[in-house]
């Protein structure tokens, strides 16, 4: 008895240090820039609000009816997003940027209108994500009108889904490689848009610095974020409402 008591002990000993562990390693994020946030705080066409379970980018100007719930990287500060979406929000469009359970996002089992709540007006949804956040975005794609991939792929298959997708990546990321990208390209409709920037990498879709495994981008960061959102901005316009299955 007391050898099995002693065995016990040590098995939940050694659960609760492994969990201790991995706590403590997912609340080790990746904070965003503080100079690429703060710009868009003070931009007068974008207003930001901290809603608790996400970040609310709304545009003071003329709304298009239209927004994006997006879910950040594995242990990316959502605010890092902010600076991603400064345009695509002041040309009309709404963002959600979620704060994924424990900062990894299969570990959030909300639903995407846990989300889109925050912004009643809205009545075309888009789900979105970068790296693991946009494979958790391929899951909930069945419940939104439009799927954005950013530096990211889909591990569940969607190809006979008449969502409308946009997959932008970069051709110098070294964790969304653009082979990996490629591979994963039967598992979207065959309608999907597919953009490579030339010179990006993986860290170029939000603003919280370099990021290990990744390779050295041969563009600019402010380059990287001009394109990305002309080609988000470019899609967000031309998508129609109701073009999902939800």
């Amino acid at each position: 008895m007391n050898r099995a008591l002693r065995w016990t002990a040590w098995v939940v000993a050694v659960v609760v240090l492994i969990a201790v562990v991995f706590l403590v390693w997912a609340n080790i994020v990746m904070q965003g820039t503080r100079s690429a946030a703060l710009q868009v705080w003070r931009d007068d066409r974008v207003s930001v609000r901290d809603a608790g379970d996400s970040v609310v980018m709304t545009p003071t100007g003329t709304a298009d009816g239209k927004g994006i719930v997006f879910i950040p990287g594995a242990k990316v500060d959502p605010y890092a997003y902010m600076a991603t979406f400064r345009q695509v929000v002041a040309s009309g469009t709404t963002v959600v940027i979620t704060k994924p359970t424990v900062h990894l996002a299969f570990f959030d089992t909300r639903p995407l209108s846990t989300f889109e709540a925050q912004a009643p007006d809205v009545t075309t949804w888009a789900v979105g994500g970068h790296s693991l956040g946009g494979v958790r975005a391929c899951q909930l794609a069945k419940d939104a009108d439009g799927l954005l991939l950013l530096g990211s792929y889909c591990a569940n298959d969607i190809s006979r889904s008449y969502i409308q997708v946009l997959s932008v990546s970069g051709s110098r990321d070294g964790l969304s490689t653009p082979a990996k990208v490629a591979a994963a390209r039967h598992l979207l409709p065959t309608t999907a848009t597919m953009t490579e920037i030339e010179g990006a990498n993986h860290a170029d879709f939000g603003a919280y610095g370099d990021q290990p495994g990744d390779r050295t981008a041969t563009i600019t960061r402010a380059e990287a974020r001009s394109q990305i959102a002309e080609a988000v901005e470019r899609w967000v316009r031309a998508l129609p409402p109701g073009s999902g299955l939800r």
